[in-house]
């Protein structure tokens, strides 16, 4: 099957308007984010999980082999312009539409026309290759939005995770995730993932009909 590589920088505009999917907020705590990775209090002594090469045949991949690739780290930054939050990512030379606190085809990348309170959210991916850091430098909230391992993604499946900035999320290999949401105007984050960086994607809008709506704030 051909498939392109999803475009992540564009007009909002391009998007059509769509109906919303109201995404669960979560607080992060050590027991609420088991299963999808786990709080970091220091990065500096904090390893990244890196995943084996898979073997194309039925012989096995040499023990200690496949997996000596190693990680990348740069800084994430997220920024705030008018409706629109954009992403840079430094590790990966990638700079993404996150999403939008309006609706697309209204949403300004000038002025701040809705209260920033959500985002809705187009996409999601995931990296088979290996885990990823996200730890606050700027001692600020945040939100990640996840959902479990698995091709069959589907709206109901995804959480967000709430977080004070006091610590960093990882997320495992294989969890479905989209860039960091600053709570505020912009943010900046360590950002730590494999290098090889295969990523599987998901057009939320396209494949599902909907944006998911994202809340920023607790209660």
């Amino acid at each position: 099957m051909d498939t392109e590589a999803p475009q992540y920088m564009f007009d909002p505009s391009e998007k059509p308007s769509r109906e919303l999917f109201e995404v669960p907020l979560v607080v992060a705590t050590d027991e609420s984010i088991k299963g999808y990775g786990c709080l970091v209090d220091d990065p500096s002594t904090f390893d990244i999980e890196i995943v084996q090469w898979p073997a194309s045949g039925w012989r096995p991949i040499d023990p200690g082999t496949g997996d000596e690739g190693g990680y990348v780290e740069g800084t994430f930054r997220c920024d705030w312009k008018g409706d629109v939050l954009y992403g840079e990512n430094e590790a990966v030379n990638g700079e993404y539409v996150l999403g939008w606190s309006a609706d697309p085809q209204t949403a300004s990348t000038k002025v701040q026309t809705e209260p920033r309170s959500k985002v809705l959210l187009w996409h999601m991916n995931y990296h088979p290759d290996g885990g990823q850091l996200f730890f606050p430098l700027d001692n600020k909230p945040f939100v990640v939005p996840v959902a479990l391992p698995g091709d069959d993604l589907k709206p109901e499946k995804v959480v967000a995770f709430w977080a004070d900035g006091s610590k960093g999320i990882y997320i495992h290999p294989g969890i479905w995730h989209e860039g960091i949401f600053p709570v505020e105007d912009q943010q900046r984050f360590l950002d730590r993932q494999g290098k090889v960086h295969a990523r599987v994607s998901c057009d939320i809008g396209e494949e599902f009909g909907v944006y998911l709506s994202v809340p920023l704030h607790r209660g």
